[in-house]
């Protein structure tokens, strides 16, 4: 613990417009039902790529910049070591090991979005808006991991790894039975992927009962992640009026 401490002291604190974002963050995805009592985001910290940051076992629209934790990448809490922490704090941890390039990352249990973990129909980018989804989509089996017995939560790191491998250099990953995992190499990214994965599951499901899909080719989904993830600062923006015309911040 007194090692945990002196580690944290040594680390230059997070900038505060990086903290404000990560409780902003929170407060959009739970604004738009993407997140509810339970659910997670965490950015890297900007300083020391060996840490990361997200808040304490909190519900997401609760969460204040004093509820930020501390975390190095074995998930271990550096700072507020004395409250309660997600159980599945190591899909973080062990996403930011395995994939330098990532610096933000969404867990969530979509209602849309998790019964194309349960099925064997795949997500797909249906519209230019989801076209990340476009590299695939694979879904974590946690029983290949952790056997037949689990709660199907990621409790320790060698769920939290055994998912991260799965996840590859996929921009998102379902877990059966349980929700999805997106990951951006910014935390607006990731809200944005999120709440578009969300979007998506919701066409997807809407054109099925209509016949045939005409999904997105590989090609369109490049172009497209590129053009229109160009301008996530306008989507962000609206988000963040949203949040306050709620009340939420």
């Amino acid at each position: 613990m007194k090692a945990a401490k002196k580690a944290a002291q040594k680390l230059p604190p997070a900038p505060k417009e990086l903290l404000a974002e990560l409780v902003l963050a929170n407060k959009i995805l739970y604004g738009l039902d993407v997140v509810d009592a339970f659910g997670h985001i965490s950015v890297r910290h900007p300083k020391d790529p060996t840490k990361y940051l997200m808040a304490r076992h909190l519900p997401p629209g609760m969460v204040t910049a004093k509820d930020i934790v501390l975390f190095d990448l074995e998930s271990t809490p550096l700072t507020h070591a004395d409250k309660p922490q997600y159980y599945e704090r190591f899909i973080h941890g062990e996403i930011y090991k395995l994939r330098p390039e990532v610096n933000a990352i969404v867990h969530n249990h979509s209602p849309t979005v998790v019964p194309f973990a349960c099925t064997h129909t795949a997500l797909q980018p249906i519209f230019h808006m989801s076209a990340f989804l476009g590299d695939g989509c694979p879904i974590f089996e946690i029983r290949e991991a952790g056997g037949q017995g689990t709660d199907l939560l990621i409790r320790n790191p060698q769920l939290g790894a055994a998912m991260a491998r799965d996840l590859g250099a996929h921009s998102a990953i379902l877990l059966r039975g349980h929700g999805a995992t997106v990951v951006a190499d910014t935390l607006r990214r990731a809200v944005y992927r999120a709440v578009y994965m969300q979007v998506n599951a919701e066409l997807q499901t809407a054109a099925n009962s209509l016949g045939r899909i005409n999904f997105l080719t590989s090609d369109e989904a490049k172009a497209a992640t590129k053009s229109v993830e160009g301008q996530l600062q306008r989507a962000w923006d609206m988000w963040a009026l949203m949040s306050r015309n709620l009340g939420l911040t």
